[in-house]
């Protein structure tokens, strides 16, 4: 997607080409301490992961004063002072229209929890950051406090049938039915439907995980004049709309001007409003710094 929006408006402007560097988030990552000097100079990763490369002194402080659209960026996407978001979506309920009876609703994340969903529902095994603070917010903590909601997290075992290990596996298992329910990536969800998958995507009252990827210069970048301007086409609103039409993402910035029928879509956020009042927000430096203990907690009480 980075080349198809940002990647090809860059060179077209600029006659540079652009060279991606790929692999494994966490490889790429300790690779890049190990450098004596950066092998990129923009990095477009999580922005939780994002914290680990600022923390690691990888990144160089921004200075927002070359990035003129930076005062349209959302709030919550001004992720730190070394790295901005890119562009968001959410993690959210999903659910076959065909396979749940239409009495079932999903209204509140709390509907998961339905004794008539055992063995029907699904989750990445990767992050369980998302379903961690939706139990801690039901139970009335959030993510900081999250051991508020170990208990209703427990409670919801009997319905889990599977863990999915990557997007590919979680597309598998609502597109076989395998699991109908599923806690999902939205732009995930709104491919599927796209390939005619009877799916449908809700927004619980209690609001959807939000999820931003970011980007930032790299420390050391012999061409850092080039990487501002990178970031500055990512962030115009003629690539943040051409985000949307492609991914059905969320622009970052309040200025693009988004279709209606994908601004109307669950979990496309184009107004602060929607930020602000549809979202379920983990700070990006916790969410960091507690992934580890997250996943073996979960592993060890929900997935075993």
């Amino acid at each position: 997607m980075i080349d198809q929006t940002v990647g090809q408006a860059f060179t077209k402007e600029t006659g540079v080409p652009v060279k991606y560097v790929t692999g494994g988030t966490i490889d790429r990552l300790n690779k890049a301490k190990l450098a004596k000097t950066p092998e990129s100079d923009v990095t477009v990763t999580t922005s939780q992961v994002g914290w680990l490369y600022a923390n690691s002194n990888l990144f160089e402080k921004l200075d927002t004063s070359k990035l003129p659209n930076y005062s349209h960026l959302m709030d919550q996407a001004k992720i730190s002072p070394y790295h901005i978001g890119t562009w968001a979506y959410v993690y959210t309920i999903g659910y076959r229209t065909d396979m749940v009876p239409p009495s079932m609703k999903f209204t509140s994340w709390n509907d998961l929890w339905n004794p008539a969903l055992k063995g029907k529902l699904s989750a990445p095994d990767w992050d369980p950051s998302h379903i961690i603070t939706v139990a801690a917010v039901l139970s009335g903590g959030d993510a900081k406090n999250w051991q508020k909601g170990e208990d209703k997290l427990k409670a919801l075992k009997p319905n889990f049938k599977a863990f999915y290990t990557d997007d590919a596996n979680g597309e598998q298992l609502i597109q076989t039915g395998e699991t109908p329910v599923e806690v999902l990536l939205s732009m995930n969800a709104y491919y599927q439907i796209g390939q005619g998958v009877p799916l449908k995507v809700v927004i619980p009252k209690e609001g959807a995980v939000l999820g931003i990827d970011s980007m930032g210069i790299m420390k050391g970048s012999k061409k850092e004049a080039l990487a501002y301007k990178f970031l500055n086409i990512a962030l115009s609103p003629a690539v943040q709309a051409k985000i949307v039409a492609m991914e059905k993402a969320s622009p970052v910035v309040d200025n693009a001007t988004v279709a209606p029928a994908d601004a109307a879509l669950p979990g496309v956020f184009t107004t602060r409003s929607q930020w602000d009042k549809q979202t379920i927000v983990i700070d990006s430096k916790l969410r960091a710094e507690l992934t580890p203990e997250w996943r073996k907690w979960f592993t060890e009480n929900i997935m075993n």
